[in-house]
């Protein structure tokens, strides 16, 4: 007989096994397939956005998705004529090479797709060139002119075209230069959203943070500013007032809302995930008179992705009772979820503790949320977090149970789940011990009357050092030992105070 617990483990934590699914049909490329049990229509799909957010988004399908390569490619060759930089057919060009270079994926040759005539990269870089030594000119006479208003928006236009042609670094360069010309909190505003659009749009999600902060700021100004008018107008008997103070509402709830999407992607580039759910939980559906993300939709994001990133990281960070209350019954999510039916069935079967139902969804649409430009690098991860969060909510009512009723439940084989609940153990994500023999998960039994009297004695001790420390101040107060700071100045009594109540 051999048991496995927490104590056992002299090794490191070590991660659990992959999914019982996934063993013995791990392919070496990371790609995916669209099949029956796979499914995914790629002009639904594509219809949800627009310009380069349409473009960067295929090219990521061409290099992970060799079922549908050869239609995203010629798609995203129909969008790049229409669009300014030539540069993105290079980049398309060498995704399709690199996908059809894995040796079980059999692709035609580039040569046989679609091709962008050189005639039009010609013609488009001339395009480029000369509309660029324009603006160029003409910010440079405005700066002779000394005019800031002009400045600031000769450097917007140039920031605004140096993102359409591909030249991310020159954008942010020109919209971080133009916020020294600004004259009103809207144009900070202004500014800092165009910024964090051209982050998301180049995935730069390391400087969100900081342009979240100095777009928060400038939209408290503006609230302000907007209020302290409309108080104004109302003491002066104006009318129209209440009706500005409406019409302001729906776009501040828009610009909350921007600001919460962005902040919650940079949660997820940093595998905040608890935090990435929390804000795409609190976007506003738009329903009503406004909200939503405005005209970031199909620019950057679709309201179905909104629905899979809310979903996908609650599942993996949330608790049940969490889970209830800011997605079952978040009526503005819940917009968001109707956008992607096979969200609604996971959320179903969650709730209801179908976790086999809930993995069989996660794998089902495992294509969908791979071809995904933000949520890919974070997949696997997410995945594994729930899983092993499943695991631990089918346990936590039971004291001991068999691992063949657990790999019924889950749909895995006796010998899959054993390695799996080992793993767990291992992590102490279940805090119970392994019978190898008899194939039971016991859990690991614990005193709580013991811990709570440890508990109790060790508060006790505690308050009984600081009731000490106090009267030993309050004994130097009366023998006049204390240095009495001078009037107006408490640093040095509150340093000693700090001092005496310190551990």
């Amino acid at each position: 007989m051999m048991d496995v617990d927490e104590q056992e483990a002299v090794q490191p934590s070590q991660p659990p096994p992959p999914p019982p699914q996934a063993r013995n049909t791990r392919i070496s490329p990371p790609v995916v397939y669209v099949d029956d049990n796979h499914p995914f229509d790629l002009d639904s799909y594509i219809s949800n956005y627009t310009g380069r957010a349409a473009i960067d988004r295929l090219t990521h399908i061409v290099s992970v998705c060799p079922s549908v390569a050869v239609d995203a490619f010629t798609l995203a060759v129909r969008l790049i004529q229409k669009a300014h930089d030539p540069g993105l057919f290079q980049t398309l060009c060498h995704a399709y090479e690199q996908v059809a270079a894995y040796s079980n994926v059999k692709l035609p040759s580039i040569s046989e797709l679609p091709a962008i005539q050189t005639k039009w990269t010609d013609d488009t870089l001339k395009k480029n060139q000369s509309e660029k030594m324009k603006l160029e000119a003409e910010l440079k006479n405005y700066s002779n002119n000394m005019i800031k208003e002009s400045i600031r928006m000769g450097h917007r236009d140039l920031a605004e075209f140096s993102r359409s042609v591909g030249d991310y670094p020159s954008a942010l360069k020109h919209w971080t230069k133009s916020r020294e010309f600004c004259t009103t909190s809207q144009h900070v505003l202004d500014g800092c959203l165009s910024t964090i659009e051209l982050l998301i749009e180049q995935r730069n999600y390391s400087h969100l943070p900081t342009y979240v902060f100095k777009a928060e700021a400038a939209l408290e100004a503006v609230t302000s500013s907007a209020a302290t008018l409309a108080k104004a107008e109302n003491s002066s008997g104006a009318g129209g007032s209440r009706k500005t103070a409406s019409a302001m509402s729906p776009d501040r709830e828009i610009l909350q809302s921007k600001l919460d999407f962005a902040t919650a992607l940079g949660q997820l580039a940093q595998s905040n995930y608890e935090r990435a759910a929390y804000h795409f939980l609190r976007l506003s559906s738009g329903t009503g008179s406004g909200g939503g993300l405005g005209d970031w939709f199909g620019k950057l994001v679709s309201p179905g992705d909104i629905a899979i990133y809310g979903s996908v990281c609650a599942l993996a960070s949330l608790s049940r009772s969490a889970f209830k209350a800011q997605v079952l019954e978040n009526l503005s999510f819940g917009v968001y979820i109707e956008q992607e039916p096979h969200v609604r069935e996971m959320i179903e079967a969650y709730m209801a503790s179908n976790f086999k139902g809930v993995l069989e969804t996660l794998g089902k649409y495992n294509t969908r949320h791979t071809i995904d430009i933000h949520l890919f690098p974070h997949l696997t991860t997410l995945n594994s977090l729930t899983r092993n969060r499943l695991v631990s909510l089918y346990f936590a009512p039971f004291s001991s149970i068999k691992l063949d009723r657990m790999a019924q439940a889950f749909g895995w084989s006796v010998v899959e789940t054993e390695d799996y609940v080992v793993g767990l153990v291992r992590s102490g994500d279940i805090g119970g011990r392994v019978d190898s023999r008899a194939k039971v998960l016991q859990v690991k039994k614990t005193d709580h009357r013991a811990e709570l009297f440890a508990h109790a004695i060790k508060t006790g001790v505690e308050i009984a050092k600081t009731n000490k420390k106090l009267l030993y101040r309050i004994k130097l107060q009366q023998a006049e030992l204390l240095i009495k700071p001078p009037k107006g100045n408490n640093t040095g009594q509150n340093q000693m105070t700090e001092y005496l109540l310190a551990e």
